[in-house]
């Protein structure tokens, strides 16, 4: 059975500013199966690279994405208070990330955040753009938004991410749905995991550090962890495989 691959969260965020470029290089340095991404649109409908609708928190402007153009994004730096100004990256399009992936392939899992519900043209443009890719899927706390990339392209695969609302005895009844993205510490229990089997989808599950009994032997339908450490999860994995 092959082991679940290991997805860096954001990148490697552990170590480097969240779903930046050096993030995205140091996963691969840390030997990561995968990226774990999200993406956000601007108002002049360009999908980019960021995980809050609103700036502030990674560059210090007070607007929301969808307020502002790929003109204005481009001009601002991500990064931490007090360094981005001297040392903060620019934000990524999903152009720029799908021509880094071509010369470093890696699989990706792309998260469709809110400012996708109401835009089904560039949902559409997104998983048309990534159609190439070899390894890649797509993740959403929505339900509609997922439904509706299934429309564009029925082969891509999608991940529901779990909410408390999630009636786990009912996923056979979302056969738009591939796969289910959850909480490690809410949901990584024997009758979730028996859920899933039975509805047929396969399970992620992210806030993994590296500690967990079950990284050891993972059930049969967990198929990757996302993480912020993918260097010790790699290392358990390596060390379960030498024994």
């Amino acid at each position: 059975m092959p082991r679940p691959l290991v997805f860096a969260h954001r990148g490697a965020s552990a170590c480097e500013m969240e779903n930046t470029l050096k993030a995205f290089n140091k996963a691969i340095e840390l030997n990561a199966d995968g990226i774990e991404l999200d993406l956000q649109i601007t108002r002049d409908d360009v999908p980019v690279v960021t995980h809050d609708l609103d700036l502030r928190r990674v560059t210090g402007k007070r607007s929301l994405v969808t307020n502002v153009s790929l003109a204005e994004i481009k001009r601002l730096r991500v990064g931490r208070p007090f360094t981005r100004r001297y040392s903060g990256q620019e934000m990524m399009t999903l152009d720029e990330l799908i021509a880094w992936v071509e010369k470093n392939p890696i699989a990706l899992n792309i998260e469709l955040k809110e400012s996708f519900i109401d835009n089904p043209f560039v949902l559409e443009i997104v998983i048309k753009k990534c159609a190439h890719l070899p390894n890649v899927h797509f993740s959403s706390f929505f339900l509609e938004v997922l439904e509706q990339a299934k429309k564009v392209n029925k082969h891509i695969e999608t991940a529901l991410i779990a909410t408390r609302k999630l009636n786990w005895h009912q996923l056979k009844n979302l056969p738009y749905i591939d796969a289910i993205h959850a909480n490690k510490s809410r949901y990584y229990r024997p009758d979730y995991l028996a859920a899933c089997l039975l509805a047929k989808k396969k399970c992620r599950f992210y806030n993994i550090t590296g500690d967990e009994e079950f990284l050891k032997n993972p059930h049969k339908v967990v198929v990757g962890w996302i993480t912020d450490f993918p260097e010790r999860v790699r290392g358990v994995q390596k060390k379960n495989a030498d024994h």
